[in-house]
């Protein structure tokens, strides 16, 4: 069965998304609480001391960038330790419920480096559920790529058009995520409308 355009949700339109504190699909408006997260600890730091940082970020998920001569900061928001280059919050460090630091993009990042490992995709109709938050089942997965371990962090994107939704951390492995017909794929941490995607700097 095929759906023509004007029936997917795109989450990066603000009529089909309204941002700020309020989220809308199906003809309902639903008023969101925002965590009062402050930017703490922001300061300038030198390419070559958060070189290893940078290589965490980018090469698990094969994106060749150059920082060199971009003007780099560090700061905590929330539970996250953030990586902010030009005025964009585009990397973070997040603890692993292994209790392991993991270095990821923020999805501003993965919308600058076009990562092409460890994502997952699903079709519109889970788009609402993850734009409120709600953790991704497996039954709204279509294809994930083969090298997802259960534990990894791994960011969600549109069946339609690519766009990264959410981040998460894989309760399944991509092979056990594709082929499930129910139950948890990922669990939530961050996602288009959130705290960290709002932030402006």
């Amino acid at each position: 069965m095929t759906h023509e355009s004007r029936d997917v949700l795109d989450p990066y339109e603000p009529y089909s998304y309204p941002r700020r504190g309020f989220k809308e699909w199906g003809g309902f408006v639903e008023i969101v609480a925002k965590k009062d997260w402050k930017l703490k600890a922001r300061k300038p730091v030198r390419h070559k001391k958060i070189k290893g940082l940078i290589e965490r970020l980018t090469v698990p998920l094969g994106v060749e960038t150059d920082l060199s001569t971009a003007f780099l900061e560090t700061a905590n928001f929330g539970p996250w330790n953030l990586l902010i280059v030009d005025k964009s919050p585009l990397g973070m460090e997040v603890e692993s419920p292994k209790q392991e630091i993991i270095a990821f993009p923020t999805l501003r990042g993965i919308l600058a480096w076009s990562p092409n490992l460890k994502w997952c995709e699903v079709d519109h109709g889970a788009i609402p559920f993850l734009m409120n938050g709600a953790d991704c089942m497996a039954a709204g997965i279509h294809r994930a790529c083969d090298t997802i371990e259960e534990g990894d962090l791994i960011w969600i994107r549109d069946q339609s058009h690519g766009k990264p939704l959410a981040i998460g951390w894989a309760t399944m492995g991509s092979n056990e995520m594709v082929e499930s017909t129910k139950g948890k794929a990922v669990k939530m941490l961050h996602h288009i409308g959130d705290e960290l995607w709002e932030l402006e700097l």
